[in-house]
């Protein structure tokens, strides 16, 4: 190797690879040593290609060992010009053959693309702009040279560019303020917190390394440097002791973090703050405002605050170390008061719990303790003001009368005479201080009404028979409840409930259970029966074991049937042996008798119903129905009876379809589809027009005088009245026609009509309905006939089938 106009050239060191080391250190020496020159002065480096050479025969030849390419460093940040040159490479063929150089990698060919480039000829390559370390610190790119015809002429050889690292980034704290805490009257050396800052520059120099120190501190007291910091951790710890939160609650401190190892005048520097609350111990002990509190309390209240303590705590408020908790320690023995501590302003009540009693004590004399709910801290000593005493008077009033045994038992047997003097139940009354007072007595509650109470004494007697069996006595109990009031100022009152244990006596005879049952018609040597037992309202002994017994009258009960006893409350009702009885239902007496003393009997029946039975002992559906106490000739009778009523319910039904039959044979004189009985349909009767709201309903009907049409003056007439002549007289005829004679009943009215020169058309016949008058249109009745003169009524041939009819009976001609 050796230096040339500037120019540093690096030759295989085939033999000497030692001096290649040494020369290259020197090199490096040099180019330290240029770095206070000029850029422009500074020599350029050739790298030569170490690989292979192309022989004779046009491969290549490998040598014995490359060389080792020292890495290219570059400053970050650099001014330029750009681009500026960083090495030169060469081949040693270039003499021979034309070369054509080239790079490939990041930064050259890869993203980021063109930050290096070459000179493909000359193989200067170069830098285009400047590098930052913190963004990408190396890079690793590979040279080739090739002919013109692209064949490779050298090995590609690797060049590794580093970054040189320039102090351009300041320390960078991840928060601008902090929060820590410390406990009040920590000891010098208390860790408090840690901060830290980030710097960008590479950490393994100088620019990068970060030392931190504490500008400032917020209060001053108890002295200006409470805390220090660690310069290479950034730990805050306490320095001295005082630390009071009582005092100084919190501490507002600035801290500094430089590089450069902390140098100040070629470093970076950054600040943040850390704020450092002093946390609340325990050390202050609560201390009553009073050495002495009082209060009064009526008797026989409870749930009621009767005093008020007030105490006083200087550490934090709603902390453990400033609740407060109340003891009593003396004066209350029972445990009438209890101490609670109201959550907001952390006084104590002293509340009743259990009710006191004017008569037993008339005043408390309580010691009364405060303490935290946390401990003291260590070192911190009780305060006499943390014991009080607390006098608590209590007030007299009336109290109401009460009974001594409440409730109170007695026994008696039911059935007791009324008037009958069951106990004096009397009350008492408190207030033996108070003067003499008088009690009186009431009933409050006696669901049966069978008891009274003397109003002076407090005697009850009874005024009803007492009954064991009543639905008012539960479990053999009677309750009742009583009232005495005395007549004090208010007046007070007290309940006492008396229960009666009522002993039963054999007052109820047994009955039979069950009252219905069923048997076989035939036995097989008695193995059927019915069971029977008795219930008895009164209880042991009064009640079972039962006797059961047929009785003597009448003879063919005991004849026909036997009782067998099963048990103490069961026997077995079951027909003689070879006894048949017919199907039906029997009634059956039986004596039942309890084994009270004396002994209570009751003659019961039960009824049995006999049946024919299958095989498995089950009535029949047939023995069923004669059990029911109908007979054969019963039953035959009933079937005649209802088969009678069927022919006759027939015949009547065959009457009715002849009647019609007949009915529809005889035909009308006029067309099906002109009767009457199908045209003429009644829908409904929806009343009057608008202006007949208050019409007379004489109007409707047929006048019997013709006085008011001939009284009318001249003008006036209507033109739908009745013709004022004399009328022909029709042959009378019933009112209503019987609806087989319609067609003769027809046929008449059109002869007499045909014969009366006054009959229709004219209008007042045909009135229907009266629907006011001064109607604006007149009559469409009208045919504008003439009831003298002889009319054409041809016309209604031309009016259709519907007119035909009328066509027949008045255009007839000479026939008519």
């Amino acid at each position: 190797t050796f230096v040339h106009t500037g120019m540093l050239y690096w030759q295989r060191p085939v033999f000497l690879p030692c001096l290649f080391l040494k020369v290259t250190e020197e090199a490096g020496n040099i180019s330290e040593q240029n770095k206070k020159k000029d850029a422009s002065q500074a020599p350029t480096p050739v790298i030569m290609f170490p690989g292979s050479r192309v022989n004779s025969t046009g491969g290549l030849r490998r040598q014995k060992r490359d060389w080792v390419i020292p890495p290219i460093n570059v400053a970050e940040n650099s001014r330029g010009p750009f681009p500026q040159m960083l090495v030169s490479i060469r081949s040693d063929q270039d003499q021979d053959i034309s070369i054509r150089y080239s790079i490939t990698g990041v930064g050259a060919d890869q993203p980021p693309n063109e930050v290096f480039s070459i000179d493909p000829v000359l193989g200067k390559m170069f830098v285009t702009k400047p590098l930052d370390r913190e963004h990408r610190s190396s890079y690793h790119l590979r040279a080739h040279a090739v002919d013109m015809n692209g064949n490779q002429v050298e090995n590609p050889i690797d060049l590794y560019i580093f970054v040189i690292d320039m102090n351009d980034n300041r320390p960078e704290f991840k928060n601008q303020v902090y929060n820590g805490s410390v406990d009040e009257g920590s000891k010098p050396g208390t860790y408090v917190m840690h901060l830290s800052a980030f710097d960008a520059d590479d950490n393994t120099t100088a620019n990068g390394m970060v030392r931190y120190r504490i500008l400032s501190q917020t209060p001053h007291s108890p002295i200006p440097n409470m805390f220090t910091i660690n310069s290479e951790t950034g730990d805050i710890m306490t320095v001295a002791p005082g630390l009071d939160r009582e005092k100084v609650s919190q501490y507002t401190i600035i801290v500094q973090a430089t590089d450069m190892e902390g140098n100040l005048n070629f470093g970076l520097s950054n600040t943040a703050t850390a704020i450092i609350t002093v946390t609340d111990i325990n050390d202050n002990p609560p201390m009553l405002t009073s050495r002495t509190f009082s209060g009064e309390v009526p008797e026989n209240t409870v749930d009621v605050a009767v005093a008020n303590l007030t105490v006083i705590d200087a550490d934090q408020p709603h902390s453990p170390n400033w609740n407060a908790i109340y003891r009593i320690i003396s004066g209350d023995p029972t445990g009438h008061f209890t101490i609670r501590t109201d959550p907001v302003s952390n006084d104590g009540m002293v509340t009743v719990v259990k009710p006191v009693d004017f008569e037993m004590n008339r005043a408390f004399m309580l010691t009364v303790v405060v303490s935290n709910q946390a401990h003291l801290a260590s070192g911190i000593q009780s305060s006499l003001q943390s014991t009080a005493g607390v006098t608590i008077s209590v007030k007299d009033v009336n109290e109401p009368p009460y009974f001594p045994t409440n409730p109170k038992q007695i026994r008696f047997e039911e059935g007791v005479p009324t008037g009958t003097s069951l106990t004096t139940f009397s009350a008492s009354d408190p207030d033996r201080l108070q003067m003499q007072q008088i009690i009186r007595y009431s009933k409050l509650n006696d669901p049966a009404n069978w008891l009274s109470i003397n109003r002076t004494s407090g005697q009850i007697v009874t005024t009803g028979m007492l009954d064991r069996e009543s639905v008012y006595v539960k479990n053999n109990i009677y309750e009742a409840t009583f009232l005495a009031t005395d007549n004090g100022s208010p007046e007070a009152s007290g309940t006492g409930t008396l229960q009666i244990y009522l002993i039963d006596i054999n007052d109820n005879p047994p009955a039979l259970v069950p009252r219905e049952s069923q048997i076989c018609e035939r036995m097989n040597k008695n193995v059927n029966g019915v069971n029977i037992t008795a219930a008895d309202a009164d209880t042991d002994p009064n009640a079972g074991p039962f006797v059961f017994e047929l009785p003597n009258f009448p003879s063919s009960i005991r004849r026909n049937w036997t009782i067998a006893r099963i048990s103490g409350d069961y026997a077995r009702l079951a027909l003689r042996y070879q006894v048949y009885l017919e199907p039906g239902m029997y009634e059956v007496p039986i004596i039942v008798s309890d084994s009270g003393n004396p002994p209570l009997s009751n003659r019961s029946v039960i009824k049995v119903k006999v049946c024919p039975c299958d095989d498995n002992g089950d009535c029949t559906t047939l023995g069923a129905v004669a059990a029911a106490g109908l007979g054969t000739g019963a039953i035959i009778f009933i079937l005649i009876c209802i088969i009678i009523l069927l022919c006759m319910v027939l015949l009547f039904v065959v009457w009715i379809k002849r009647r019609e039959k007949e009915r529809q044979t005889k035909q009308l004189l006029i067309d099906p589809e002109d009767d009457v009985r199908d045209n003429i349909l009644k829908y409904d009767e929806e009343g009057g027009g608008e202006e007949d709201q208050d019409y007379d309903l004489s109007q409707l009907q047929q006048p019997d005088s013709l006085e008011h049409i001939i009284s009318k003056p001249p003008g006036v007439r209507r033109v739908d009245e009745r013709p004022i002549i004399p009328e022909s007289q029709y042959p009378i005829r019933p009112v209503v026609p019987h609806p087989g004679d319609i067609g003769d009943f027809i046929h008449e009215g059109l002869r007499a009509a045909d014969n009366d020169p006054t009959a229709p058309p004219y209008d007042s016949l045909l009135v229907f309905d009266y629907e006011g008058s001064g109607s604006t249109a007149g009559s469409v009745s009208s045919l504008n006939s003439s009831s003298t003169g002889d009319q054409d009524y041809d016309y209604l041939n031309d009016w259709g089938p519907r007119f035909k009819k009328l066509a027949d009976m008045y255009g007839g001609g000479d026939d008519d």
